[in-house]
């Protein structure tokens, strides 16, 4: 008799390694600590690998100076990035990614300098989880990242009678007390929405019936749970 695989059910969000890429594809900006500086930069890296990036700060700043005098030309140093959600709801910071590793010369006759990460650590949801830099080499940003901001702020601003629409689709105790509902987080998994009450707020996850391949396929995911959504019945807060 032949043994039966179980059932895997799918996961109900990014993995900690997903997420991570997802923050380093789309952050404009980042703040870097070495031993002797804090600073912040705002476009001028750009992830060339997974735990990997270029950065572009000008020639002859005092990072080049500390670069060239640390032992062996490499500085340890932390990388910073802060994920924002593109709407305005309270507690706006929905992840933090921090690398641990050590800055280098990008190459000879470059002003450039690269970071290269040994460790990581993910900041969400209130737990802090260290991600092995081998895992991001098996995992892919997610496909709606570079255009989340987008669908978010669209669907708050042009449709938020869709947004209260969804809510439905959450659980009527889950819903007793709340005075707002935003949309915090879109991947392909699904719509993440954030209930308030007077006493705080909840997120609650809302998966897509298929996972979206693009975002065209995303907005008929969206489309299929306003379907549902309309057959349930309204409650009332």
């Amino acid at each position: 008799m032949s043994a039966i695989d179980p059932v895997v059910a799918p996961p109900a969000g990014p993995s900690a390694a997903e997420l991570v890429l997802s923050v380093l594809a789309t952050a404009g900006s980042l703040t870097l600590t070495t031993e002797g500086h804090r600073v912040g930069l705002a476009g001028l890296h750009t992830v060339t690998t997974p735990g990997r990036l270029r950065l572009d700060v000008p020639a002859g700043s005092h990072l080049h100076s500390e670069v060239a005098h640390a032992p062996g030309g490499d500085l340890a140093a932390t990388v910073e990035f802060t994920d924002v959600a593109p709407v305005a709801v309270p507690d706006r910071v929905r992840a933090k990614v921090v690398l641990g590793g050590w800055l280098s010369p990008a190459g000879p006759g470059s002003a450039a300098l690269c970071f290269e990460s040994a460790l990581i650590n993910l900041e969400h949801d209130g737990r802090s989880t260290d991600v092995d830099p081998d895992e991001l080499g098996g995992a892919e940003p997610d496909p709606l990242a570079a255009i989340e901001a987008d669908l978010l702020t669209h669907l708050a601003d042009a449709h938020g009678d869709a947004v209260e629409l969804l809510s439905q689709l959450v659980g009527r105790r889950l819903l007793y007390g709340v005075t707002r509902v935003d949309p915090l987080r879109l991947d392909q998994y699904g719509i993440v929405l954030r209930l308030q009450r007077t006493g705080g707020t909840h997120d609650v996850r809302l998966p897509f019936p298929v996972r979206p391949r693009d975002p065209a396929h995303a907005m008929l995911q969206i489309q299929s749970l306003l379907a549902s959504a309309r057959k349930c019945p309204h409650t009332r807060r």
